[in-house]
C-alpha cells in the first residue's frame, strides 16, 4: 500500500500500539484516538498524533471528510470476558455502540477501509479444532457477543457503503514487541486477566500463586487449551490486511499459530523460561470459558501471505518475561 493517513482507535493499548508502530515504520501517517482509561500514553510512538477522547464522543470530530483519512484500524474495546458476564451492559455499550459510531463516522467521511479487532471467542465451544472461519459462532459471553455484532455490522456497511472491511479474529495474544529505537511494548493491563502475564507476576514474586480456573474440562490434562500468537506476528497481519482488502467486501480471518497449549503446559513453559517456582492452585471454572480454542489460519496464510515469525511458545513467553522484568503495570 502507498503511504496513507490512518486512524487507530485504541492505539494506546497493547495491540493497538504495536500496530501503530508497524504502520509508522511502513511510512504511514497515524492518528491515535484513545481515552487512556486502559491504554498508556507512553505506549503511543512519538511519531503518531495522539487525540485523547472516547470513540463515542470524539470520533465524529476526528474522522471528518476534511481530515483525509484513508482507513481506520479499530481496537478500542473492553476485553475481559469474565467481567462481561457480570457487567454485560458495559460491553454492549462500549464495544458495540462505540463501533457503530465509528462506522457511521467513517461512512459519512467516505473512508473506504476498516480493519476490526475481533476475537476467536465468538466461536464458543467449537464443533471442530482447528477452527476455520466458516465454523458456527456461539458467543459464550457478552464480550464475544459484542464483537460478533460488529462483525455482522461490517457486512452491511461494506455492502451498503462500498467499504473494504476485514475482521481479524485473534486467538491468545502474548509476548512483547521490541522497537528499533530500543523501546518495547508489552501487556500492562490493570487488572490483568491473561494467563501468561499473571504467571510471570507469580514467578516474579509479586503474587503468591496462580489460579487455574477449572481442571475438569474435556482436554488432555483437564485445563483449558488455547492457541498463543506473538503480538508482533498478530500486528503484522493488520498491515497485510490493509493491502489485500477489496472495496465492497467484508472478510474474516483467524489469527493463531494452529497449535494449542493447555494452561498447565503454559505454566510449565513459564517455569522453564524464568527458572523460578510458580505455585498453582485450582479454582472453579469461569463462566463463558470454552474448553479449547485453536485456530486454522490457512485462509490468512493463503490470501494475505501471513506467516508467523515467532510461533514457538517459549519464545513468546521469553519476550514477555524480558518486558515484564523492565516494566510494571504502573509504568
Amino acid at each position: 500500500m502507498v503511504h496513507v493517513r490512518l486512524l487507530v482507535t485504541g492505539g494506546a493499548g497493547y495491540i493497538g500500539s504495536v500496530v501503530t508502530t508497524l504502520l509508522l515504520d511502513a511510512g504511514h501517517e497515524v492518528v491515535v484516538l484513545d481515552d487512556l482509561t486502559t491504554g498508556h500514553a507512553d505506549a503511543v510512538p512519538k511519531r503518531a498524533t495522539l487525540v485523547e477522547g472516547r470513540v463515542h464522543d470524539a470520533v465524529g470530530a476526528v474522522l471528518t471528510p476534511e481530515a483525509g483519512f484513508d482507513g481506520v484500524l479499530h481496537f478500542a474495546a473492553y476485553i475481559a470476558a469474565g467481567e462481561s458476564v457480570q457487567r454485560p451492559e458495559k460491553y454492549w455499550e462500549n464495544n458495540t455502540i462505540g463501533s457503530l459510531r465509528m462506522l457511521d463516522a467513517a461512512a459519512a467521511a467516505g473512508v473506504g477501509r476498516i480493519v476490526f479487532s475481533s476475537t476467536a471467542n465468538v466461536y464458543g465451544d467449537p464443533d471442530e479444532v482447528p477452527i476455520p472461519e466458516t465454523a458456527t459462532t456461539r458467543p459464550p459471553n457478552p464480550y464475544a457477543g459484542s464483537k460478533l455484532a460488529v462483525d455482522h455490522a461490517l457486512d452491511g456497511y461494506a455492502s451498503a457503503h462500498g467499504m473494504a472491511a476485514v475482521s481479524l479474529r485473534y486467538f491468545n495474544v502474548a509476548g512483547a514487541h521490541f522497537c528499533a529505537d530500543g523501546t518495547a511494548v508489552g501487556e500492562r493491563h490493570d487488572p490483568e486477566t491473561h494467563l501468561i502475564p499473571i504467571a510471570l507476576s507469580v514467578a516474579a514474586g509479586q503474587q503468591e500463586r496462580l489460579s487455574l480456573f477449572g481442571d475438569d474440562y474435556p482436554t488432555r490434562d483437564g485445563t483449558c487449551v488455547r492457541d498463543y500468537i506473538h503480538v508482533s506476528d498478530l500486528a503484522a497481519a493488520h498491515l497485510l490486511a490493509l493491502d489485500a482488502m477489496e472495496l465492497g467486501r467484508h472478510e474474516v480471518y483467524n489469527l493463531g499459530n494452529g497449535s494449542g497449549f493447555s494452561n498447565r503446559e503454559v505454566v510449565d513453559v513459564v517455569r522453564e523460561v524464568t527458572g523460578r517456582p510458580l505455585p498453582v492452585e485450582v479454582a472453579g471454572r469461569r463462566p463463558g470459558d470454552p474448553a479449547e480454542l485453536v485456530a486454522s489460519s490457512e485462509k490468512a496464510r493463503r490470501q494475505l501471505g501471513w506467516v508467523p515469525a515467532k510461533p514457538a511458545l517459549p519464545e513468546i513467553v521469553s519476550d514477555a518475561w524480558t518486558f515484564f522484568q523492565h516494566h510494571s503495570v504502573a509504568g
